[in-house]
């Protein structure tokens, strides 16, 4: 059966909100995670959405490319998105750079840059995340976290604090029910016998293997199942660096 993938953005202004949190997972230790990043998203039909992202240098951050909109502000430096503190800094985005061949319909190279107005201070609380080099091409088995502000529950609306949750990458034949899950350029993230997933509002955050960047949350089912369908960083290193180095 044709499953329609569900990017994982998460609509803030509807009546009814299937957005939540990361499924399955636990609070943050306050900015233990300070290359998080909140975006808040005006559409081009104006609606207000969010989505995650990380800072990978003072100026950028990467998250997918379906979280474009006409604007965009990020804040760094937050835990609990609804209580301002100190540590915030919230910046505008200059320019987005979506990938050239991204593909709404079938949700293909789901990746953006995202160029800051200004440079972030780097503090405890805010600071950058490596990336995957070109060739590490991370094999199914291995354990890493993925985190984000999205829902904890189907029906639930996002999660004020950073969650996050342990995931496993698994071999990409668990994907088979998504008909454009490709294993060059994506990861299949989740195991399917475990109620732990990236959900609504977690799109564009990151997959954490080893303390490096590995994947950026792209797709999942409508009713959260995992696995789910991150985007491979590795495969876009050229691309991001030909992007940073002429801007």
């Amino acid at each position: 059966m044709h499953r329609l993938p569900l990017p994982l953005l998460f609509l803030l202004l509807c009546s009814r909100a299937e957005a939540g949190e990361i499924i399955g997972g636990t609070e943050c230790k306050p900015h233990s995670r300070p290359y998080m990043a909140y975006l808040e998203i005006v559409t081009s039909e104006d609606n207000l959405v969010s989505c995650g992202g990380f800072l990978i240098r003072r100026n950028f951050v990467l998250t997918a490319a379906h979280c474009a909109g006409r604007s965009i502000t990020v804040t760094l430096g937050a835990h609990n998105i609804k209580e301002k503190e100190d540590t915030w800094q919230k910046l505008e985005v200059a320019k987005q750079f979506p990938h050239p061949k991204y593909d709404d319909l079938n949700i293909h190279h789901d990746i953006m840059l995202l160029k800051l107005q200004e440079k972030a201070n780097l503090t405890l609380a805010v600071g950058t995340l490596p990336l995957a080099p070109q060739f590490n091409f991370i094999p199914p088995g291995r354990m890493c976290r993925a985190a984000g502000w999205g829902v904890t529950e189907v029906e639930e609306l996002g999660s004020d604090t950073l969650q996050e949750v342990k995931l496993r990458l698994m071999d990409p034949r668990a994907c088979g029910h998504f008909t454009t899950f490709d294993h060059d350029v994506q990861l299949c993230v989740g195991n399917p016998r475990k109620r732990k997933s990236a959900f609504k509002g977690d799109s564009g955050g990151p997959l954490l293997c080893a303390g490096v960047a590995q994947g950026i949350v792209s797709y999942g089912q409508v009713n959260a199942k995992p696995p789910a369908v991150f985007t491979r960083i590795s495969h876009y290193r050229p691309w991001i660096n030909e992007v940073l180095k002429e801007n």
